[in-house]
């Protein structure tokens, strides 16, 4: 019998405690990502819902959301837009100061990198807050993208991410829920 998806991404999503500090249990999906069968579900996973869809470019959060977001526009034959931290891209870009733990940070992407109209979904490794896809949406909708949702391997749902992009208008996609951060 065939693993469930839930089995299948809870085997292969390392937990390290006390990860950047204590009390912090950090979800570590370089294990999944390693593990070629666990991979391959979770994109399919996360393309299913869109294929046959017109979608024009995925997003990706730097920097998981890149390995992931590459993966899944490549399953979509969408292009991929990298959004990055502030210096990071060589061309024209635009910009979007959000807020952090302890204080502010500066996300960015190129300004040609979606057109007004094109239809984007954002992806990343993980939503906790949502404070950094909250800034990624607002982003995009700065030059003008259509966000059809926003797709996360992981949720952390006593956070509230979730919740913050819904509110946002963003439907977001998740494929496993962890209670605790």
């Amino acid at each position: 019998m065939k693993p469930s998806l839930e089995d299948t991404l809870l085997d292969a999503i390392r937990t390290i405690p006390d990860y950047p500090k204590p009390g912090i249990l950090f979800r570590d999906i370089t294990t999944l990502l390693s593990n070629a069968r666990a991979f391959r579900r979770a994109i399919d996973e996360l393309v299913h819902p869109y294929a046959g869809q017109k979608v024009d470019k995925i997003a990706g959060i730097e920097a998981r959301g890149f390995i992931l977001g590459g993966a899944v526009a490549h399953q979509l034959s969408a292009g991929f837009v990298p959004i990055r931290k502030k210096g990071k891209l060589p061309y024209e870009t635009v910009r979007v100061a959000y807020s952090l733990e302890y204080g502010l940070d500066e996300m960015e992407m190129h300004r040609d990198g979606v057109s007004p109209g094109e239809k984007v979904i954002l992806v990343d490794d993980l939503i906790a807050t949502g404070g950094t896809a909250a800034a990624a949406v607002q982003l995009l909708r700065q030059i003008g993208a259509d966000i059809l949702a926003a797709c996360f391997v992981i949720d952390l749902p006593d956070l509230g991410g979730r919740e913050k992009l819904e509110a946002l208008g963003v439907p977001v996609r998740t494929l496993i829920g962890f209670e605790g951060h």
